[in-house]
This record gives C-alpha cells, structure tokens and sequence, in this order.
C-alpha cells in the first residue's frame, strides 16, 4: 500500500465539459502546473489524451519522467501511472469528475512510494506536489 496520499478536492464555477478539458489535456495540464508536459503517445482509443496515452514531464529539478494514462472515461473518470523515470514507485493518479447545477466538482488523488528510503522526502514531495496542482487548478476559470 502507497505510503502517501494526497486530496485535493476543488469546486469549479465552469462546466463539466470544459473542466475535464483543461485538466485532462496534457499540454494544457502542464500550462497549469508550471511544468512542461509534452504527449509523446496518442491514446488508442481515438481519443488524444485517452486510454494509452503517454506524456513527458520535465519537471526541473528532477529528471523527466511519463505517466500512462490507465482509465479514461470522458467527463467522469481519468487515471494515470508513472511507467518510466521517476524517483517515485507505486504511483497512481485519479481523478473523477462530477457535476451539481452548475458547477463542477473534482476529486484528485494522488498515492505513491519513495524508491530510496530518505526520511521526509516523500512526505515534502506530497506537499509540494499538492501545493502545486491546488494552484494550477484554481487558475481555471
């Protein structure tokens, strides 16, 4: 079981449409965290950013790294994995997506492991990490 978990829970005044959009394009995600995301796979399912797509994260000072997307089910649901170059292991980002009148509800999950078993490192990249996406996400109107 991942060691560290992060929530993130966000209410959007924009429609479910356009929220899913912003967040789950990947160079549009990248635009909003202040990282440079560039998708070097298309999804497999005809969709651009869906199921099996991949994207590149330069994320500096770290060594890049790509997630994979896992699960994607458009406006609801949208899961990724870290599948290669991460100082981090058993990670699994989820997202899942919702809408009450007119707003929009997301829940984003983060859990993951440390590769090397420095104290502290994990939990200050959890809140790094939390910290940054809270702030990429409140910058969607």
């Amino acid at each position: 079981m991942p060691k560290h978990h992060i929530l993130i829970e966000k209410e959007f005044e924009s429609s479910l449409p356009e929220v899913f959009q912003a967040i789950c394009d990947h160079e549009n995600f990248g635009k909003l965290i202040g990282a440079k995301i560039v998708r070097t796979k298309d999804g497999e399912d005809g969709i651009t950013n869906g199921l099996g797509s991949i994207r590149k994260i330069v994320a500096s000072p770290l060594p890049s790294f790509e997630e994979t997307v896992t699960n994607y089910q458009e406006n609801q649901y949208f899961e990724y994995k870290i599948t290669k170059g991460s100082p981090i292991k058993n990670h699994i980002g989820k997202l899942t997506f919702s809408s009450t009148h007119d707003k929009t509800l997301l829940r984003y999950t983060i859990d993951f492991d440390m590769k090397l078993p420095i104290p502290l490192l994990g939990t200050g990249l959890a809140k790094v990490l939390k910290s940054q996406i809270s702030s990429g996400l409140n910058k969607i109107k």
